[in-house]
């Protein structure tokens, strides 16, 4: 990733997210730092969880000094509290490689949101085990990779995978509606980067048609769930869920229709919150400031 840097003499927007162990005077110790390297705080957000007794924090702040000015004083700081931070350029978007397979709506999306809508990311490529989405990805001049995946090929797939993160220097992975499970390898290498969004009926509902499940049984309520990728099947970290109430006058078709929306939504919402920094991971949960 080009790292970067900010402009001698004007003020740069900085988005400073941390977490550590519970203590007093860590938000005044931080404030006083960034008060003391000419910061003006223009967002703040905290909260100290009593289940885990870490506390989180999100701070937004412009400043005239360098990266490294603030990396510096950031450094020297951290030990005092045991904390982990990130510091980068708000606004800054992100090196996304989308994976799909055959449906279309979660890429078209996302494509279209950064485009049109201002999403912070740079999609840099769309991977996919098929070739349906080929021509969508030329619509919106994205770099499409034709990765075929068998039982036999699996293990080489995902080498191609990560030969394309290293080379496309990528900083989030999107699974938008990817049919392939990630091995735990590949889980372990990406930890933390990969979000995936699935529906609501798992684990009541599996295998190719589970909204014509679900119809069969009455659902009321349809939603999606978007979560970073672990090796433990669709329970990574929650980041953001949406439902949709339905009732008995919707069809299958309705139901899909209504369901790719929710999945739409969720994802884009997860996205743009890791894009922006406002999810930290507080062990198999997440904190989000949104």
């Amino acid at each position: 990733m080009t790292t970067p840097t900010s402009t001698p003499g004007a003020a740069t927007s900085w988005v400073l997210s941390l977490s550590c162990p519970d203590q007093p005077g860590i938000v005044a110790a931080v404030a006083g730092l960034l008060a003391e390297h000419g910061g003006n705080i223009t967002e703040s957000q905290q909260f100290g969880d009593p289940l885990s007794g870490l506390f989180f924090m999100r701070v937004e702040v412009a400043s005239e000094r360098s990266r490294e000015e603030l990396e510096q004083a950031l450094a020297a700081l951290a030990p005092r509290f045991a904390m982990d931070w990130s510091l980068d350029v708000a606004g800054r978007r992100v090196r996304t490689l989308l994976l799909g397979s055959t449906a279309a709506h979660c890429v078209n999306d996302l494509a279209f949101r950064q485009r049109s809508e201002g999403l912070p990311i740079d999609i840099v490529g769309l991977v996919s085990n098929h070739t349906a989405l080929a021509d969508l990805a030329a619509f919106y001049d994205i770099p499409f990779h034709h990765v075929p995946v068998t039982k036999d090929t699996k293990a080489a797939a995902e080498a191609r995978l990560l030969e394309l993160v290293d080379e496309l220097d990528v900083e989030l992975v999107v699974l938008a509606r990817y049919m392939q499970i990630l091995s735990d390898d590949l889980c372990r290498a990406l930890a933390g980067r990969v979000i995936n969004i699935h529906h609501s009926f798992l684990p009541s509902f599996k295998g190719a048609r589970p909204y014509a499940q679900a119809h069969d049984r009455g659902v009321k309520l349809i939603g999606a769930t978007a979560h970073y990728v672990t090796g433990d099947l669709d329970e990574g970290p929650i980041i953001e869920q949406d439902v949709e109430r339905v009732d008995h006058t919707r069809g299958v078709a309705d139901l899909v229709a209504l369901g790719q929306d929710v999945e739409r939504r969720a994802l884009a919402r997860a996205v743009r919150w890791h894009a922006e920094h406002r999810v930290l991971l507080d062990g198999h949960r997440t904190i989000v400031f949104r």
